[in-house]
């Protein structure tokens, strides 16, 4: 049961305040009791429904602990066997990848193993708008001419037609797409959201089935009395394609990602080196980083540039080419964000004037570029909290991609719309999806997908609901409880970060910072004071109450981060919400 968190139902963005449930506060006692943990950190372990007794465990997650075996994934032995011996015998090899960060990541792990073993593979892309996503005919039919063994990532669990078409050379699709009733004519599909799987690893990313199959591979050179490249190191890559996919951060991607920002934090990949250089991320990479940082440059290629670019920096080992295509990759984000930004405030008032509590919101229109209609629908989910389609239309035929909320399957319900004839073609997964549609269908092709979603329960929450995890003093908002309280993450899709509430808090100063931002420093009056930054702030009401507060008093709610300058560091709140004290 959802309780009103400080009676607050309105807040100065209009959102109603939810606090922890007495089943989360219980939980957190009971794991304050027998772990001795602050009780912030508890509060949070709690949320994140781990027991007292797996609370040390989940502190520390080991990989070793929590791999899978590959060979739990069907027809994985299958598929190392296939590579192995295509690496053994020196033949022709190629990578059709998916134009995203997955795409590339995936596609990067494979030229990174191969180059370390004295082998190269021809890397293939497909442009976004001249050939969509995943395999088409045309392509599949050069690279068999020229390969005898094609292996696409990210891509080609449904691709029936176009994989039938690669007559000559074998193809092996590594995936993690929903799959069909039948399985492409692949000489192996190994997918963990196949039909047929069990489920228990339905939550890896495509680069993470690359990796076990590496792993796999790995396991059959040794078998042989022979060893493979490092597969540790490459975790990076790894922990990129999880957070930037949006992978729920539980189980084995939790260690992929605390591993794989080791790994980076190393900085001996120079395509990532040179990346971070270029974002002028100057600490070490956080899985923020990776989702809003990184993710979107190595994104940005395939969006509005060259699609081949983000694999291709990710592949490179020559700093001075990655220098390069970091910096090009720079100027295609640039473009990408006032293309975005167009199609984001166009598809906001058309959502708004359809109105924003039904089960899905929606927007299509003529010219909206394919490259960035998935990252406005994600714009749309997180300001609505309801999965959010967005299509733009080319003659009588428009592209779109969606994005979905925790606990509801996007990527199953659009696939049902594919097979009900009311989509030319669709799929995805659960948080992200796909579809190609025919203008006449649009109308109902929505309304079935918005009746498909509210049987999952889309639209029940409150679309200004912000959750909180408590309450905390200036005083506790120290560096060493925002250490501890890091341990138990990383934190991104279905394990967010904390959130807390500062109540009754006065403020001391408070300054526009760039066009809509503002920085204050709070206090409660006992002599502890917290600096905070509000992005975006006055893009509503937020901003002005806050820097003209006349002496009034506030709760102040959002997440706590280490800021560093100088050289020092220090606790600062990352603003999203307020309200008034009295």
């Amino acid at each position: 049961m959802m309780a009103v968190f400080l009676g607050i139902e309105t807040s100065l963005t209009g959102r109603r305040w939810i606090g922890p449930t007495p089943d989360i506060n219980r939980m957190a006692e009971a794991i304050a009791q027998q772990t001795a943990l602050p009780r912030p950190l508890c509060h949070t372990l709690a949320r994140l429904d781990v027991l007292p007794e797996d609370a040390a465990s989940y502190l520390e997650p080991k990989l070793r602990d929590l791999l899978p075996d590959p060979r739990s994934i069907l027809d994985m032995k299958k598929a190392a066997a296939r590579f192995l011996q295509a690496v053994r015998q020196h033949e022709r090899i190629a990578i059709f990848a998916d134009y995203d960060v997955d795409g590339g990541t995936s596609a990067a792990l494979l030229l990174d193993w191969l180059r370390q073993s004295n082998q190269n593979a021809t890397l293939y892309v497909p442009d976004r708008i001249d050939e969509g996503y995943g395999p088409n005919v045309p392509a599949m039919q050069q690279l068999a001419h020229d390969h005898d063994l094609i292996i696409c990532v990210d891509c080609g669990t449904l691709s029936h037609e176009a994989l039938a078409a690669a007559e000559g050379a074998d193809v092996i699709v590594l995936d993690h797409h929903l799959g069909g009733e039948t399985l492409p004519p692949a000489l192996v599909v190994v997918n963990p959201n196949r039909q047929d799987e069990s489920g228990d690893l339905a939550h890896l990313c495509a680069a993470a089935v690359v990796f076990l199959m590496l792993v796999e591979v790995g396991r059959q050179l040794r078998e042989a009395g022979q060893k493979g490249p490092d597969l540790m190191a490459m975790l990076d890559l790894v922990a990129l394609a999880t957070v930037a996919d949006v992978a729920p951060l539980r189980g084995v991607n939790r260690a992929f990602v605390q591993q794989g920002l080791k790994v980076m934090a190393r900085r001996q990949r120079v395509g990532l080196v040179a990346l971070s250089d270029v974002a002028r991320l100057d600490t070490a990479p956080t899985s923020y980083h990776l989702g809003f940082v990184l993710g979107p440059r190595i994104n940005a290629g395939g969006r509005v540039g060259r699609a081949d670019l983000g694999a291709r920096l990710l592949a490179c080992t020559d700093m001075h080419e990655a220098k390069a295509l970091a910096e090009r990759l720079e100027e295609l984000n640039a473009e990408r964000r006032e293309v975005e930004a167009n199609v984001h405030t166009a598809a906001l008032e058309q959502a708004e004037e359809r109105g924003l509590d039904a089960p899905l919101v929606w927007a299509a229109a003529d010219g909206w570029h394919p490259g960035v209609v998935g990252i406005v629908a994600s714009r749309l989910k997180e300001k609505t909290n309801r999965p959010a389609i967005v299509i733009g239309f080319d003659g009588d035929e428009g592209k779109g991609s969606g994005r979905s909320i925790s606990g509801v399957d996007l990527g199953a319900s659009i696939q049902r719309l594919a097979s009900e004839g009311l989509l030319i073609k669709g799929g995805g997964h659960k948080m992200a999806a796909g579809l190609t549609v025919a203008r006449d269908q649009l109308e109902p092709a929505m309304a079935r997908l918005s009746e498909l979603l509210a049987k999952q329960g889309a639209g029940q929450a409150g679309p200004s609901d912000l959750k909180l995890d408590g309450m905390l003093m200036p005083g506790a908002a120290s560096i060493d409880l925002l250490h501890q309280i890091e341990a138990a993450g990383p934190f991104g899709a279905s394990a967010p970060g904390p959130r807390y509430v500062f109540a009754d808090m006065a403020i001391s100063f408070a300054k526009r910072v760039g066009d809509n931002h503002l920085k204050i420093r709070f206090g409660d009056g006992l002599g502890a004071s917290l600096d905070a930054i509000a992005f975006g702030a006055f893009d509503g009401p937020l901003g002005a109450a806050l820097e003209q507060h006349g002496g009034a008093r506030f709760h102040l709610a959002g997440r706590l981060s280490i800021n560093t300058w100088g050289g020092r560091q220090s606790v600062q709140l990352m603003l999203e919400d307020a309200a008034r004290a009295n």
